[in-house]
């Protein structure tokens, strides 16, 4: 799939930033951790979008040279090569308050091949065709490479999400439904009016990112003219709508089990997993459950037990 150079460049103008000096305080503790393995720290989720990264749990992503160097044991980096990427919570202070983040470690080759149309599953290439950040990059090489990956996630997630919208469509309505179906693909404990706003946080990105791709993508996509808001319409046969369908269905069952595999390695990989994960869903969908002490002694079944509890309960969608 060749990447329009547009495309790039458009994403490089929302994603070359300076971390704040809070989320700052954070990069340079990972950067301590990790050492000469690191590539590049993204920055993306809620905390991004709203500009405040104090009151909410920072999301990045640290994309590393290979594992075995970002570890001194082996088998963090077993576990990461296994299923990537492992998660860890880390919190600092800064100005009399706590900053915490929520970090996830992915070779840059991992990041290369999960943005691109060869990963199936939308974990990658749908989280990063939102808005993202680049806050550290070890060298210009690393910067062009990743803003590459940015810009092919986009094309990804398009080409996918097409058929699952009418002929006649707008950008809102694309990334609307694309964004619900790659949602589905995961066990989200987000809202489904949550979900709704992600578009309206950044109108004017998805609508230009989605005029370029338009030029790009398989499909011949049209642009009808006589209104305020953009409008396309794409030719795509019935046939491959139906395939569509399946693939998705396909993602959805994929997903929810990878899902339920990273829940319980992110127990094994930072001190506190079980509350965090309780914690994150409270906080999105207003479910909660208790661990009991006996549970708590062995987190790996604690993980199995509680998530079917929250999914009965409606934690998970």
């Amino acid at each position: 799939m060749e990447i329009p150079s547009d495309l790039i460049n458009t994403i490089g103008r929302n994603a070359l930033r300076t971390a704040s000096p809070a989320v700052q305080t954070l990069i340079d503790e990972i950067l301590a951790r990790h050492g000469q393995a690191v590539r590049g720290i993204l920055f993306y989720g809620s905390c991004l979008r709203t500009g405040d990264d104090l009151e909410g749990l920072v999301d990045l992503y640290l994309l590393v040279d290979n594992y075995r160097e970002a570890y001194p044991d082996r088998m963090p980096a077993l576990l990461n090569a296994l299923l990537p990427p492992n998660v860890f919570y880390l919190e600092r202070e800064f100005g009399g308050q706590t900053v915490r983040t929520k970090y996830a470690v992915l070779s840059l080759a991992d990041f290369q091949k999960g943005t691109s149309r060869r990963w199936f599953h939308s974990y990658l290439w749908a989280r990063f065709s939102q808005p993202t950040a680049l806050l550290y990059a070890c060298n210009d090489q690393v910067t062009a490479e990743v803003l590459k990956c940015l810009a092919q996630s986009v094309l990804t997630f398009t080409r996918r999400a097409l058929p699952r919208v009418s002929a006649d469509f707008s950008a809102r309505q694309l990334w609307r439904r694309g964004l619900e179906l790659s949602y589905r693909a995961e066990l989200r404990a987000e809202r489904p009016e949550k979900r709704a706003r992600l578009f309206d946080a950044a109108p004017q990105y998805y609508e230009e990112v989605t005029r370029i791709a338009m030029d790009a993508v398989s499909y011949p996509v049209m642009i009808i003219s006589g209104s305020d808001t953009t409008h396309y319409r794409a030719q795509i046969s019935s046939g491959v709508r139906f395939v569509s369908r399946l693939t998705w269905s396909l993602r959805s069952l994929q997903g929810k089990l990878l899902s339920v595999l990273r829940l319980l390695k992110a127990t094994t990989t930072f001190e506190g997993g079980l509350d965090y994960i309780l914690w994150k869903i409270n906080r999105h969908s207003g479910v909660a459950v208790d661990v009991e002490p006996r549970l708590r002694r062995h987190p790996l079944l604690a993980a199995g037990v509680l998530t079917w509890r929250l999914y009965r309960r409606g934690g998970f969608r």
